[in-house]
């Protein structure tokens, strides 16, 4: 027996919910009066359990949650705001999208995105990324070109990585320039998975 059947109908499982709902109405209120600046939820996926973070300007943040959710949550708190709350309503859109995308019955994305934790260069070669066609790959160097610095392949690798917002902002489609994986924020049995299900 799981420990939610164990609750189930238990007095427990009552306060749970009731937190739950306490936690959803602070939510509707935060957003409604603008005091929320970062919403959260987390989903599960084919790669693992994700964190999903968005400001009123668009998805902002994609976490592995093999990454710890709370130093994920730190760092949005340090890096936009302190203002943050679990507010799946905010980010059902992406969900939504992200489901699609594992059934593969969607290609690209088109929610709105805020590359607020990308600048610079790193910038510059997530705008190039979706240029990436879906189902293919393209190499650190040919990444490089098109964000304008030839030489700059190392960078761009560092931008894959740091990537904020992985799976939307495609970085599992660039690979090293003999073909082979290279490394993954999400780790590379992850990467596998993404450029698997595209090839289907």
């Amino acid at each position: 027996m799981s420990i939610e059947e164990m609750l189930a109908g238990s007095a427990c499982q009552d306060e749970l919910d009731k937190v739950t709902q306490l936690q959803d109405l602070l939510a509707v209120k935060a957003e409604d009066v603008g005091a929320l600046d970062v919403a959260y939820r987390t989903v599960a996926s084919p790669v693992g359990d994700l964190l999903l973070a968005a400001t009123d300007r668009g998805v902002v943040r994609v976490a592995f949650l093999h990454d710890d959710e709370d130093a994920v949550l730190q760092g949005l708190s340090d890096q936009l705001s302190p203002r943050i709350l679990r507010a799946p309503r905010r980010l059902d859109w992406v969900a939504i999208e992200l489901d699609e995308y594992f059934a593969g019955t969607r290609h690209s994305f088109s929610t709105p995105v805020d590359l607020a934790l990308a600048r610079g260069f790193r910038r510059a070669v997530l705008d190039h990324l979706p240029e990436i066609a879906y189902g293919t790959t393209a190499s650190y160097a040919r990444v490089a070109e098109l964000a304008g610095s030839p030489k700059a392949f190392r960078a761009v690798g560092t931008a894959c990585a740091l990537n904020p917002v992985p799976i939307v902002i495609p970085c599992h489609r660039v690979v090293k320039s003999d073909g082979s994986m290279g490394l993954y924020a999400g780790g590379v049995a992850a990467k596998k998975v993404l450029l698997g299900l595209e090839a289907a």
